[in-house]
């Protein structure tokens, strides 16, 4: 199983979600410890990164030896979370 490792700005999503969605996108975070690429995930093109999609919300996250790194967490139907990763 590998570590889980949040950045700030993902941190803060999390926190300001209502409990029902932070539980979800929570599992699924917890889920990528277990098995990092899961059926759903996709590969970013021109990025080191992969994202899958719960719900409503798109998690951006990387895969090092031992650690998946969350870099993002934001909402699925906005690109937002594309603009904030070009801009890390």
């Amino acid at each position: 199983m590998k570590k889980i490792d949040l950045s700030l700005r993902a941190h803060k999503f999390l926190e300001g979600l209502p409990a029902k969605q932070f539980r979800q996108v929570a599992l699924a975070i917890f889920r990528l410890a277990r098995e990092p690429f899961p059926q759903d995930a996709r590969s970013l093109q021109g990025y080191p990164y992969h994202r899958i999609d719960v719900g409503e919300f798109r998690i951006i996250y990387r895969v090092e030896e031992d650690v998946v790194r969350v870099a993002l967490a934001g909402k699925r139907n906005d690109d937002e979370v594309y603009r904030q990763l070009g801009r890390m």
